[in-house]
């Protein structure tokens, strides 16, 4: 049985069944962006693993920690034994805390997919930092790049924290986050993309760090299926502009054209950037997300 089943509950965001599967599970990265360090990521760089690779010839200025001294004897010819590395993947998870991410839940769901990358990132041993960016302005909440399964609580805990309400444009932020991110691996962002920036750029700027890009829009249901009638005045829940709307219901079949076209657009804007996008409804259970459709995507694997 496992032992997380038994125990109290570890986080309000995640069931202990949840958090139990995950354990199994690994972060499915497809272009390896991975640094140096040590992780779950091999190469065949020469290292400290104790896995043998294979040899080759001797050069000026290798260690000669790593020349096999057996075969010199016998060969009287150096050669160097080649290990396969373990490299380390950075994994990012960013929560757009924006105001427009209170309604109808889709904070929670944020907040919720957030700590199941971070978990199966930390029990993969990699580095794992969490961003949540709100407020406009340099300064972003965040939690530092911390590893292992003694870190969970305190990744559990910064998410659990995370309030929500600000104005901070999700390109902006991005800009922001980036400059107190360090490594190469992945960034899981999980925001509504309700936003008038450009989000090309903020794309650009994951695949020029080394960041290969998660990216799950969660809409609210009734931002998916809005049941509208009459005239209405519209108020941005970010910026507090208004928009006068006469016959609101002749226009649900623009929105839902721009809606799909907007959704369609950033999927192409993260395949070219050989990166992965998932839109989804606040109403889908995390378990949902996590164990049917990110997993058949090719997401995760267990």
């Amino acid at each position: 049985m496992n032992p997380l089943l038994s125990k109290p509950q570890l986080t309000p965001l995640l069931s202990n069944d949840a958090l139990a599967r995950l354990e199994r599970m690994r972060i499915n990265a497809e272009r390896r962006f991975t640094n140096r360090s040590r992780g779950e990521h091999l190469s065949g760089r020469g290292g400290t693993s104790t896995e043998f690779h294979d040899y080759r010839d001797y050069a000026a200025g290798d260690d000669l920690r790593y020349v096999d001294w057996n075969i010199f004897s016998r060969l009287h010819r150096p050669y160097l034994k080649l290990y396969r590395q373990e490299e380390e993947m950075h994994v990012v998870a960013i929560v757009d805390a924006s105001t427009s991410m209170l309604f109808d839940n889709k904070l929670l769901r944020a907040r919720q997919l957030a700590a199941a990358f971070a978990m199966m990132g930390l029990v993969a041993n990699e580095r794992v930092s969490i961003y949540a960016p709100a407020k406009q302005g340099n300064s972003v909440d965040r939690l530092p790049p911390c590893r292992g399964r003694i870190s969970l609580r305190k990744a559990f805990g910064f998410l659990e924290q995370v309030a929500g309400g600000g104005d901070a444009p999700l390109e902006h932020a991005i800009q922001s986050v980036l400059k107190h991110h360090k490594g190469r691996g992945i960034v899981a962002v999980f925001s509504d993309f309700l936003t008038l920036g450009d989000m090309k750029r903020a794309f650009n700027m994951f695949f020029s760090a080394g960041l290969e890009i998660f990216a799950v829009q969660i809409l609210g249901p009734s931002e998916i299926d809005p049941e509208v009638t009459g005239d209405l005045r519209f108020v941005d829940a970010e910026t507090q502009h208004t928009l006068d709307v006469s016959n609101a219901a002749d226009l649900l079949s623009i929105y839902q054209e721009y809606r799909l076209q907007y959704q369609a657009d950033l999927e192409q804007m993260c395949l070219r950037r050989e990166g992965k996008f998932l839109s989804i409804s606040a109403d889908e259970t995390v378990e949902t997300v996590l164990f049917d459709l990110m997993r058949r995507r090719g997401w995760v694997t267990s």
